[in-house]
This record gives structure tokens, sequence and C-alpha cells, in this order.
């Protein structure tokens, strides 16, 4: 008798505890494959740490194949679900497309950032879902200050000393209260004119900073963020976004370059495509985690909306403890339903309380319903942390003790650009690469006046109204018009890459180049640099294979001996071929049928999900 095979599509809180309970449960009785974009778990709630440059990246991420050593890692993002077949269509981060078949199938495809129909946001701010973000914003954020240190016009000097945070949820306070440390710790190194200092402030229509947790943990976090500097204003938004700054809706104009976004998060736009029962844009599920009239079908974390049975009528919020015990729920129900473990019992949680890092000492967290601030606070903090990552747990204390005895590093590391990390983005966790095979089609316009998201407009921005699940932006959401992707089999969407749409056009794709600082080596027509996975030549243009751009790499074909290729440096440049193009600026993608330059990008911005709770 063959084994019954299960599907878990994404590795956050839900897919990776998923995943891990299953592969407990079953003990080899079933095939577990687990898609995700990413090799590795992201621990979300510590991601301002690595923005602040108090964790090295790789401390907050967990390696699936090393964690999860009887489940099969498959690369890729979900592209079309076929219910009917029980099949499930995706593509790899080459380019290659792949099917897997599946008895079960788990939905743990996590959420995306929640835009607002406000003009520029799109363009000027960028979000806080995943680590090409956050290595971005420490990237722009160091940079802003030294180029504000250098700079000779106060005016100057002061808008890029000014950052600006959206949302006073669980990221948005975090980010603030450890960008200001950060910051501040910078102009000790390079210090701004006379009478200036960095300036962090806080915005948020709602009447108080953390307006999920109850009061006292509220003002305990108003208090350290104003103590420490950061202008905290409640009841105030963004009205318009600009390249020199944002325009609040008191009718105030702040000059910044800076713009981070964390307003929220809305579920990921795969589920819209399966055509079945929605609630506020998540997928409806009983208690079991069973979609209804589909016995092989999960779902859980934030694209589940799943009912609270300590709330009759109401269901669990899109939480980072919910989506955790959602996981554990849902694989013990698919083990059950396959006669591989006990019965089936419905999600039923309990609060255990929340906790808030501040930077440094301070925190604010409630644990069992015990309000604690200061020094108690910032132990219990990291403390459960430390219990909840799955790995790594060494390494973050170790990294903890350091910043504690040793002055941070603030450099420029140059590894995401601004172009590389846009605001509305169905995949987060993965930096867009020019010409990358499977980034999605950006959209020629973007969030300018009137070019409002109706998704993140109508019942509370979850994408139930008209266009649900677009955002404003560049890139429609999946299964809408003008998304690159073809409605087929039942109700379900197939996203075409970018290299795809490619083909076809005149010069097919741009040399894979990344961060594309140069222009590709070689004369056109002939080989093409290197440096990026499956970059072949455009199809449609004469040449062979592309030319290894790595050391003791091969020399291009019909080059003698190894000699440079003509329009190298140092080479001849070749006959009757243009001279290659002029090198673009850093901070946008290179010019190419794929990917058009757009204007550049100042911050990044952070998602909403609530942070881990103790």
């Amino acid at each position: 008798m063959s084994r019954p095979r299960i599907v878990i599509v994404g590795a956050g809180f839900a897919g990776y505890r998923a995943a891990r309970t299953l592969s407990r449960q079953t003990r080899g009785r079933a095939h577990i494959t687990l898609l995700n974009p990413t090799d590795y778990f992201l621990y979300v709630p510590l991601l301002p740490q690595v923005a602040a440059g108090v964790l090295e990246p790789r401390r907050v991420t967990v390696s699936l194949s090393d964690t999860l050593p009887d489940v099969r890692l498959v690369l890729g993002e979900a592209d079309r679900i076929d219910l009917d077949g029980r099949t499930l269509h995706y593509t790899g981060p080459e380019g290659d497309g792949g099917t897997l078949s599946y008895d079960r199938l788990v939905l743990a495809a996590g959420s995306v950032n929640k835009l607002l129909p406000i003009p520029g946001v799109a363009e000027h701010a960028h979000g806080f879902r995943g680590l090409p973000e956050a290595l971005y914003l420490r990237d722009h954020v160091t940079r802003q200050v030294e180029l504000a240190a250098a700079a000779e016009d106060p005016k100057t000097c002061a808008a890029r000393c000014t950052f600006v945070v959206v949302g006073a949820g669980y990221t948005g306070t975090e980010v603030a209260a450890h960008g200001q440390m950060f910051t501040d710790a910078q102009v000790r190194k390079h210090p701004l004119r006379q009478g200036m200092r960095p300036r962090w402030i806080l915005l948020d229509v709602a009447p108080r900073v953390l307006p999920e947790m109850d009061g006292k943990l509220s003002s305990t976090a108003d208090r350290v963020l104003r103590q420490r500097g950061v202008d905290v204003r409640m009841g105030t938004s963004v009205k318009e976004a600009t390249p020199d700054g944002v325009v609040l809706t008191d009718g105030e104009f702040v000059e910044t370059r800076t713009l981070v976004w964390c307003v929220g998060v809305r579920p990921d736009p795969l589920v819209e495509s399966l055509g079945l029962p929605m609630e506020k844009g998540r997928l409806l599920v009983d208690p079991n985690l069973q979609v209804p009239g589909r016995p092989e079908l999960f779902a859980c974390g934030d694209v589940a909306a799943v009912p609270d049975l300590e709330k009759p009528g109401s269901y669990t919020p899109m939480t980072a403890q919910h989506a955790w015990r959602h996981g554990k729920v849902a694989a013990e129900n698919v083990a059950a339903s396959l006669g591989l473990g006990g019965e089936r019992k419905p999600y039923r949680h309990r609060d255990l309380g929340f906790v808030v890092d501040l930077g440094g000492a301070k925190a604010a967290a409630n644990p069992l319903g015990v309000a604690l601030s200061g020094v108690p606070a910032g132990a219990v903090t990291r403390g459960y942390h430390l219990a909840a990552m799955p790995g790594n747990r060494v390494r973050v204390a170790a990294d903890w003790l350091l910043d504690a005895v040793l002055p941070r590093q603030a450099v420029q590391l140059g590894l995401v650009r601004s172009w590389s990390v846009p605001l509305d983005t169905a995949s987060p966790e993965v930096a867009r690469v020019p010409g990358g095979p499977g980034t999605r089609q950006e959209a020629s316009a973007r969030s300018g006046p009137g070019a409002a998201v109706e998704a993140d407009t109508h019942d509370g921005g979850t994408g139930t109204g008209p266009g649900k699940g677009r955002a404003a932006g560049d890139e429609p959401a999946k299964g809408q018009p003008g998304s690159g992707v073809t409605l087929s089999g039942s109700g379900a969407a197939e996203r075409r890459s970018e290299r795809e749409l490619a083909k076809g056009r005149p010069g097919g794709e741009p040399a894979g180049t990344w961060p594309a600082d140069e222009p590709a080596k070689g004369p056109l027509g002939g080989t093409q640099a290197r440096s990026g996975p499956a970059d072949e030549p455009a199809e449609g243009q004469p040449g062979g294979e592309s030319a290894r751009n790595q050391p003791g790499g091969e020399p291009a074909k019909n080059q003698p001996g190894g000699e440079p290729a003509k329009s190298q440096p140092g080479g001849e440049p070749a006959r009757n071929q243009p001279a290659p193009a002029p090198r673009p600026p850093d901070d946008q993608p290179p010019p190419g049928p794929d990917i058009a330059p757009g204007p550049v990008k100042r911050s990044d911005p952070p998602d909403d999900s609530a942070k881990g709770d103790s």
C-alpha cells in the first residue's frame, strides 16, 4: 500500500509547525512535502533587531532541511491549485515549473503587506515582511545618517535624518524604538550639525500606541518611546507621499527620505483563486481547520478564517501566536484524517500574554496577565524569544551579549536595493532580481493619485470588495486582470513569470547581472555574462552559451585561448556592434524588457502581524 502524500504550502509559523508536527505524528508513514520560496523559516519577531544591527541576518533564520529531516523541501511558489485533480502547480526559483500531487493539502501561505489608497505610498515606502526588507532598511538608514553628516545644507541634513514609521502596532513600535537607538549610536561616530539629532516619527490613526494590548502596556511603550526621543503622534497618518517627504492628515509636510509602512497585513492572494468561501480575504474553515466540503483541504495561519470558540461569532486574529498553534492542530487533524493519529480536535486557545521588545533593557510584557515593564519585562521578552525559536538560540544569545558590551557595526553592505523590495509584492521574503525568472510582472502604474486599492479599503482592508486582493502598486494580486495570471481549472490561477513574458519581445531578456551595477560583458549577440542562476541568453538572439563569470570559469566560446571577450575591459570593441549600455544608478534596476526603471523608493515599511506572545 502506497503512503499518503501530504503537501504543505508555506513555511511560516503555521506551515513550519504543521510540517514538524506531521513529521513526528506520521513517523515515516506518509510522504510530506513542504513548498516554500526560501530554504529557511524566518522568525519574524526579531526582524527589527536585524534592521537595527543587533542581530546578524542568519540568526533569525532556521534551516528547513536541518530541522525537518523527514520532510521533502521543494523551493518555489504555488501558482495554481486544481482542487478536483488534487494537484498543485508551482514555479521554482529559476523559472522552471513543477507539479505536486497530494492526498491532503495544507495551505499556510501567510500574508503580504496591507496597502491603503494613499497616493505615492507604493512608490516611496517599503514593507517589513521579510529579511530582504530588513537588510535594505538597515543599509538605507545607515546611508542617510552618513550623508546627513556630510551635508552642508541644514535642511538637507534634517530631511535625511528624519524617519517616518506608519503604524503603531507591534512591528511599527519596535522598529521606531530600535531605530532611534540605532541612529543615536551612529551620530556619536558621525556627529551631525550642531543641535541636530536623528528624528523618528511614529504615526497611527489609533488613539494610542499598541491598541491591541491593555492600557498599562500601551502607556509603558508610549512612555519609553517618548523618553528615547521618538515623536509619537496618534490620530495622525499619511495623506500623500512624495520623493521629498510626506503630507500628514493634519496638513503638515514632513521632509524625509524614509517612509516605513507598518499598517498591517492581508492574506496571501493565492487563496482567492480557489473560488471557495472567504471571510475578509481569508479562507473559511471549520474549527478543525478543514475547508467545508473539501475533506482533503486544510488551511491555517493568516490565510485561514478560524472560528474563535472563546469568542463566538468572531475569528482568530492574524497573529504569530495563533499561526503557531494553528499549525499544530492542523497537522494533528490531517494525520487523524489519514488514520495516522488520534481523533480530530477543534482549535481552542488561551492567551498567555504578549511581549514587545523596545530595545536595550526596555520592553513591555504581560505574561499570564501580569503587566511588566523595564528590566523585568526585557528579561521575560528575551527569554520568551529564546524559548520560542526552533533553532539558533545560542547564536542569538551570543549576539545579544556582544551588543551589550561592544558598539554596533553600522556599515552599508549594499546587497539589497530599494527596487528589489517593492511595497506591493506577493513575495516579500524574496528580493526582486533584474530579469529574475520568478518575479511577478510589474504593472506600469503604481499608486499615484487615484490609483487606490479597493482590496484594502473595503471591509477593513481585507480584500472583500470589488477587485479584492489587489494592492496599490506595481503588481496585481494573483488571479486578477493585469497580473500576468490566467485562470484555469477550478477557479485557480496560473502565474506567468517575467521570463515567459519576455519571450517574443524584441531583445528578449536582459543579461542576468545582479545587482546590475555593470553592463553585461561580451559583444551583443555573442556571449552574455552570467551572475545568477539560470540566466540563459534570451530566445531569438544569436549567440551561444553565456560566458561563465566566475573565477576559473571557461573562456567564452569562439574566443582564442582564454583571452578576454571583445568589448570587455582591456579588449577591443566588437566590430559592427554598439557600445555597451551606460551603467545605471545604484538604486534603480537596469533597463530591460522585464523591469522598467521606476522612481527610487526611499524606505521600508513593516507589516503589523502581532509579534510573539509569552
